[in-house]
């Protein structure tokens, strides 16, 4: 895969799928999470975890982050308004020194507003340098966009991290979802994160919500938003459809 992975960009074997985000209270879908699968000419279509780690290695993660993050606005400009994107950032895009300039780019030629744009930051990142990183994180505040910290609870990030970097919304990681039902200590997580959150008027997300009973706790506890197989895996653009999300869920509601 190293060696196939050096001209799989070139080659156009990368792909964005898109997994819809749900608004808890409303169950009409708020936003999507951008997600790059590589089609392998013999292998098939690879999910992230077989390649990511290689592309950060082999110095390939800034170029492909810049291709998913254009792809992405590029997409989003044909959702409805009120629908955002969200992109995974790596370290390596922050380690260039020009990542904040990258997304002015972007943004410009796609023509999404930076409203409509969420960065998705994981806490172990925030480890590697921190006091730069907040420089470019709190550029990219000011221009509109909104920042996340992704798996929320799994790293080993300290919670005044909370504050120094003035996230706009945490997500709750899909082990502590997986676990509600049948784990206070789960529960107890879930609990705290969004007594903090409410705080520090944070949104919270939470991922990997599969049942109907995980979804009715969560919007019961005042989880904002919900990611998940439940509400749809992560497809391609042509695949995508809020109208009919929205149909769904509100044919649930009823």
């Amino acid at each position: 895969l190293p060696n196939d992975l050096r001209g799989a960009l070139f080659r156009n074997e990368f792909e964005v799928y898109y997994q819809p985000v749900i608004d808890a209270k409303t169950a009409r879908p708020c936003g999507a999470e951008a997600l790059v699968r590589w089609r392998h000419p013999v292998e098939g279509l690879i999910s992230p975890d077989r390649f990511i780690w290689l592309a950060e290695e082999s110095g390939l993660m800034e170029p492909l982050g810049e291709w998913i993050l254009e792809r992405a606005c590029s997409d989003a400009l044909s959702w409805p308004e009120n629908i955002k994107v969200a992109v995974n950032i790596s370290a390596a895009q922050f380690r260039t020194g020009n990542l904040f300039d990258v997304i002015l780019c972007v943004l410009a030629e796609s023509g999404l507003p930076p409203e409509r744009l969420e960065l998705e930051i994981t806490e172990s990142m925030l480890l590697q340098n921190k006091e730069s990183y907040g420089v470019v994180i709190q550029q990219l505040k000011n221009i509109g966009i909104s920042i996340v910290l992704d798996d929320f609870g799994t790293g080993y990030c300290s919670l005044s991290y909370l504050t120094r970097f003035s996230f706009d919304k945490v997500k709750i990681d899909k082990s502590f979802t997986k676990g509600l039902s049948n784990r206070a200590d789960c529960a107890a997580v879930v609990a705290s994160v969004l007594t903090l959150a409410r705080g520090l008027d944070m949104v919270v997300t939470a991922e990997g919500v599969e049942t109907k009973q995980q979804f009715q706790l969560l919007r019961a506890a005042g989880v904002n938003q919900v990611q998940g197989y439940l509400f749809g895996r992560p497809v391609p653009l042509a695949e995508l459809d809020f109208s009919a999300l929205e149909q769904q869920w509100q044919a649930e509601e009823a």
